[in-house]
């Protein structure tokens, strides 16, 4: 690959190129990697000892860094650098990677009911059902399978063995890892006398535009009406969604986080790994829960919440969690009552 110059990107996405214009630049990469045809970014300040010591052709920068990367070589300065970054990779892949070739593989099979946009490519030894409807410009990698009425927006890539269920649908330029279960049953049983008898499920899976889904991640259709993932939902690895949940626009779950059945979560939130959070409840917008956290009750308001308590007896864990609940309160008037004695 011959590269693209600096003038180029900044010609694209912006920013205060300070440096030679007509440098080449062949790959993105990190500070401590980077050769004289490498683009790098640092995000604030404290990194500024690793920027006197990159061989990198050119770094991005906050504005506070503007002097000491322009003593080095070449920089491009932006407010955000880690947002500019985000934005040159996506330009990045669209100006440099390959796209597979449109058309359907021979090993493929495709219902003749489904309805495939010509720009579309369907990977080797998939499997389309019956009215299914394919977007301009989808990707479905190898082996995947795509549900009888299942819809999948223009500009979205599913990757290889990704399994997609009857009655689901995705919007626009998402992304689907391999490996994701879209529209399994969800986890309904009626217990009976000792067993659990199963309840069909029903509903199906609706997940908005620019939505990415990550590998092995699960999102279970709705037992009567839809699960809903809305618009620029980031969901990480082996996230487990339940049936019926509801996730509102821009929400980010990290790995290993299970939402149990039913549960709303509101916009703008973001869920770290390896939270639980329990069914039926409700999460406002804009609510943070921090990593290895249990949510048990709904939370309206927003703000950061962390939660970790020892397993123990159901009845000895809600008084010991009613007392910790007050204990802030019991410190201060504690305080008062030895300032009072003294």
């Amino acid at each position: 690959m011959n590269g693209v110059a600096l003038g180029e990107i900044a010609a694209q996405l912006g920013g205060d190129l300070v440096g030679d214009a007509a440098l080449r630049i062949n790959r993105l990469g990190s500070l401590e990697s980077a050769t004289p045809t490498t683009l790098c970014f640092i995000a604030t300040p404290r990194y500024q000892a690793q920027l006197s010591a990159t061989r990198a052709g050119c770094v991005v920068v906050p504005p506070a860094l503007r002097e000491a990367a322009v003593e080095r070589g070449a920089a491009i300065v932006t407010p955000d650098p880690h947002l500019y970054f985000a934005r040159l990779s996506q330009w990045w892949v669209v100006r440099t990677g390959a796209r597979p070739a449109p058309g359907i593989h021979p090993s493929a099979q495709v219902h003749a009911s489904a309805r495939i946009d010509a720009s579309a490519s369907i990977g080797p030894l998939c499997v389309i059902e019956a009215d299914v409807v394919i977007g301009a410009r989808v990707v479905v990698g190898a082996h995947c399978v795509i549900g009888s009425g299942a819809s999948i927006g223009d500009d979205t890539r599913l990757d290889a063995q990704v399994s997609f269920g009857a009655a689901s649908h995705i919007g626009a330029r998402g992304i689907i890892h391999s490996g994701a279960v879209i529209g399994a049953d969800g986890f309904g049983f009626a217990p009976h006398e000792g067993t659990w008898i199963k309840v069909e499920q029903f509903g199906g899976v609706r997940i908005g535009d620019d939505v990415e889904i990550g590998a092995n991640t699960c999102i279970d259709r709705g037992a009567l009406d839809d699960t809903v993932i809305g618009d620029g939902v980031k969901l990480d690895n082996q996230v487990q969604v339940g049936h019926n949940v509801r996730i509102g626009a821009h929400t980010a779950v990290a790995g290993c986080a299970g939402i149990a059945g039913s549960t709303t979560i509101g916009a703008y939130c973001t869920i770290a790994g390896a939270v639980g959070i329990g069914g039926h409840l409700t999460l406002g917008d804009h609510v943070h829960i921090r990593a290895f956290s249990g949510v048990m009750q709904s939370i309206t308001r927003p703000g950061v919440y962390t939660g970790t308590f020892p397993i123990d007896e159901n009845a000895n864990w809600e008084k010991n969690a009613a007392t910790l609940r007050h204990l802030y309160s019991l410190r201060n008037r504690l305080r008062a009552l030895e300032k009072k004695s003294s």
